[in-house]
């Protein structure tokens, strides 16, 4: 759905006296669609979610806690180019993303630092190796390899409050706003993985960006001295990459939640994405 389709959605929600808030709230993205698959017939550099990694020299592994990582994905670059409409990617490279094979890294404690990687090289695709799965980690924390199919996607916030300077709405409004995003962009999608790149997250709990915050510079408690300091910085989060409970790739993230990849915008500009925050939510 692009943006005219939004704004028809919200007219036929009885929402039209909110068109002029759209903005704040809509957000591109690229929706990742995934196909179970053989990896072996998957070239070395496509994009994936779950199966192994294709790494390039100088990238080790991650580990945490004494066990290899899990591979959640690699992103080609140049597959999802045409898709970034706001062109906030690099053009060219790799993304590898990884997360703690025990799932016992949520993103609440500053000691959770480390319990997730993000490999960015920008010319790797010469050099890439199909590279197995270290013999320590678990089986059941090796997922399926997927095939992706890449779409531009806009996404509402769910948490209209926090976007929208001077908020003005009815109650009545936002009782029919939160009924669209029920079946946003279309009730069967609803029942779908929602694995995305960039864009509003679809989020399962809280507004996690104040969280990324406080929790990234080592604050855990909202009251604490710091936390006024900071918290105006909880903006410049954005959502890198969130992967959903995927039956395809046999990811599951607790109870049917999601990780999400969590980076900030001077870090994304200088493609700083060893920088960034994860969060898992579920149920």
């Amino acid at each position: 759905m692009d943006k005219a389709g939004v704004e028809a959605a919200f007219v036929a929600a009885g929402l039209s006296r909110l068109l002029k808030d759209i903005d704040y709230l809509a957000q591109p993205s690229i929706r990742v669609y995934t196909t179970a698959g053989d990896e072996s017939t998957l070239s070395i550099g496509t994009s994936k979610i779950g199966g192994l990694p294709d790494l390039p020299q100088g990238i080790v592994w991650p580990t945490c806690k004494d066990l290899p990582q899990s591979f959640i994905a690699q992103i080609r670059l140049d597959d999802v180019r045409q898709y970034d409409v706001d062109k906030v990617l690099p053009e060219h490279g790799m993304l590898w993303f990884f997360y703690d094979a025990q799932q016992e890294t949520f993103g609440a404690d500053p000691a959770d630092r480390g319990g997730w990687q993000v490999f960015f090289k920008e010319e790797a695709q010469a050099a890439l190796q199909r590279t197995p799965a270290p013999p320590k980690l678990p089986t059941d924390s090796r997922f399926h390899a997927c095939s992706l199919r890449m779409a531009s996607e806009i996404t509402l916030s769910q948490q209209p409050q926090l976007e929208i300077p001077n908020f003005d709405w009815t109650k009545d409004e936002q009782q029919k706003y939160e009924q669209l995003l029920s079946t946003f962009p279309d009730s069967g999608d609803r029942a779908l993985p929602h694995n995305r790149l960039l864009g509003n997250p679809d989020t399962i709990q809280d507004d996690m960006r104040l969280q990324c915050q406080l929790v990234s510079h080592g604050v855990t408690d909202e009251n604490d001295p710091r936390a006024g300091e900071l918290s105006p910085g909880a903006k410049d989060w954005r959502l890198l990459f969130q992967v959903d409970s995927d039956e395809h790739a046999g990811m599951r993230w607790g109870d049917n939640g999601m990780l999400y990849y969590w980076i900030e915008q001077t870090a994304l500009a200088a493609r700083r994405f060893d920088a960034t925050w994860l969060v898992l939510q579920s149920e």
